[in-house]
């Protein structure tokens, strides 16, 4: 094993060994640890040079932890920096289960982005799975923990997946290096399988609505920043060119727009919104150019970003009322203005206006699409994005913050979740109106200017529409208290289904299986034991015993007949010979 302690430092480790000091640790103590390791992070990612590092040879196959290029050095920065404002909003947190699990959902994540092995990825991306489920659980709810279990059944099922595709790629290609998937690989589609299951593609994007919302508030944060683009990082590395991707994502920008029309819970409504913008990205590893790779790479960069403010807003809202559902909020910005402008700074990102961070990200994907000659993948991202405007900028604030009065008047968050917004709110700013910074950090150079006069007034023009058809409609856009079936209405109801089966007829026929066995098989088989016994008392014994009497008796004959007197055994000699001498002249004859 090759170390390198001095030379690199893996992030993740730090985080992952980090996890288990926390519960150790009391008090203060334990809340400056949750800031000093994110900040070692970010110095240890600021601090890299491209290269392979942690090359360990296992079982004869050559492993890599640190494989080190300005794909993984991008997707490391904006992870630690998440890490950090994470850990600032959760900084009010009591319980240590919490942050143990974060610290380690994040270590998986980094291990994943500098895996340069399947071997590698595979134990990371598991990892992710187990440890962001707690995050779903730790709220202690029936709902949660059923949806608990719902998203780690589904991320163990991709992990089959993935898996396999790994078993197939390695019997195809001899080789576990990450790279570039073959397309003539049979394990090719089953990889990406797995990997587009995290990115939330559908119809296997419902554990991500299903989930998310049940989170803890400053879980989702979290949830919401990484499983989803580690997704993103591993199909830009793993299937650049992809052209199925392109669809998928364009079909994912609009399947998330459009059931975020019909959804009433806030946070179930920004998760459809990752659903969205995640397929940006996807359309971008599908296109493969090197402005779509960057794009996507810089959209993953500016959504984390943004998304976790959104959530952070919305969390403080649920944390301040305990209400979550836009039908029974409203009229709150009396009480909570610097909440409301902070959201607003988010919701403003993710629409894409000039000056915030998704103008020069999301764009580029767009312009990807329409300088390869994809005119409908161009037409219906922008589609898209007008309506992520409509519902995320002006839909959920207004019901959330505005709208009907709904009597509730609850006081600003605390001081360290406004910090953790305060910061993120501000990349949002910086980013949008200095992008040189990220786009410096993209895996290929640069060549694209966001703010051109006729993007500017395009996108300008598309966001007053969307505002004028929101004032239009707006009576139409009321939420209601409805439940929005989803992909994963399937699963329920097969589990369902399942567990009726076999708590039904399947246990039905266990009953008449085992009643027959009780009754008929196993009377049958006393009888014919029975049987067996009395035999073998009766005649095996009985032979048995027989020959054993009889030779005891020619024993006895033999012991009778040894006088010890020489002359006695000289006539038993003589007369053996004259019989013996007897029955040879009968056989002559």
């Amino acid at each position: 094993m090759k170390t390198i302690m001095i030379e690199w430092v893996h992030p993740g480790l730090l985080f992952i060994f980090g996890a288990f000091l926390i519960p150790l640790l009391k008090g203060r103590a334990r809340q400056a640890f949750l800031l000093l390791v994110p900040v070692l992070a970010i110095f240890a990612v600021a601090s890299m040079s491209p290269g392979d590092y942690g090359n360990v040879t296992f079982t004869g196959r050559d492993l890599v932890f640190g494989h080190v290029d300005k794909l993984s050095i991008v997707f490391a920065w904006v992870f630690t920096i998440m890490s950090l404002i994470g850990m600032v909003y959760a900084f009010h947190v009591k319980e240590p289960g919490e942050h143990v699990a974060a610290f380690l959902y994040v270590g998986g994540s980094l291990g994943v982005v500098f895996a340069g092995d399947y071997f590698t990825l595979f134990m990371f991306w598991e990892s992710m799975a187990f440890s962001s489920a707690y995050l779903v659980f730790a709220r202690n709810r029936p709902r949660s923990v059923r949806a608990g279990y719902r998203y780690l059944l589904v991320h163990v099922t991709g992990g089959v997946f993935l898996m396999a595709g790994i078993v197939l790629n390695y019997l195809h290609t001899g080789s576990f290096v990450f790279g570039a998937v073959d397309p003539d690989s049979t394990g090719y589609y089953l990889i990406m399988t797995g990997f587009i299951l995290n990115a939330a593609v559908p119809p296997l994007n419902a554990w991500l609505t299903d989930a998310y919302p049940e989170a803890t508030v400053t879980g989702a944060v979290f949830m919401c920043a990484f499983t989803t683009k580690t997704a993103v990082y591993v199909l830009v590395r793993g299937f650049p060119g992809a052209e199925i991707l392109i669809w998928l994502g364009v079909f994912m920008a609009l399947y998330g727009v459009v059931y975020a029309v019909m959804e009433n819970d806030a946070r179930r409504l920004l998760a459809y919104h990752i659903v969205s913008q995640v397929g940006y990205m996807v359309a971008g590893v599908g296109i493969g150019t090197e402005l779509a790779l960057n794009g996507s790479t810089s959209h993953a960069f500016s959504h984390i970003i943004y998304k976790a403010l959104l959530f952070m807003g919305a969390g403080a809202v649920i944390y301040m009322t305990g209400r979550s559902k836009l039908t029974e909020l409203g009229g709150i910005y009396r009480t909570m203005p610097v909440t409301v402008c902070l959201y607003m700074i988010g919701a403003f990102a993710i629409s894409a206006f000039p000056l915030f961070s998704g103008f020069v990200s999301k764009s580029m994907v767009i312009a990807a699409a329409s300088g390869d000659n994809l005119a409908t993948a161009t037409l219906l991202l922008t589609m898209a994005s007008s309506g992520t405007f409509l519902h995320t900028g002006l839909k959920l604030p207004y019901y959330m913050f505005f709208g009907k009065d709904s009597g509730l008047r609850p006081k600003e968050p605390p001081l360290n979740m406004l910090i953790a917004m305060g910061m993120a709110a501000f990349l949002c700013i910086a980013i949008g109106v200095y992008p040189a910074p990220l786009y410096d950090l993209l895996p290929y150079a640069v060549d694209f200017e966001p703010y051109t006069s006729a993007h500017v007034t395009v996108s300008l023009g598309i966001l007053m529409f969307t505002l004028l058809g929101f004032v239009w409609f707006l009576k139409d856009l009321d939420p209601e208290n409805t439940i929005s079936l989803d992909t994963d209405w399937f699963y329920r109801k097969g589990a369902k289904a399942f567990m009726w089966l076999a708590r039904g007829p399947v246990a039905s026929y266990e009953a008449v299986v085992a009643e027959l066995a009780n009754t008929v098989v196993l009377r049958s088989l006393f009888a014919t034991a029975r049987r067996g016994l009395w035999a073998d008392i009766n005649i095996v014994d009985a032979i048995v015993n027989g020959v054993a009497s009889t030779i005891m008796g020619w024993g006895s004959t033999l012991r009778k007949m040894q006088t010890g007197t020489l002359t006695h055994y000289a006539v038993a000699m003589a007369a053996g010979i004259v019989i013996s001498i007897l029955v040879f002249s009968l056989r002559a004859m």
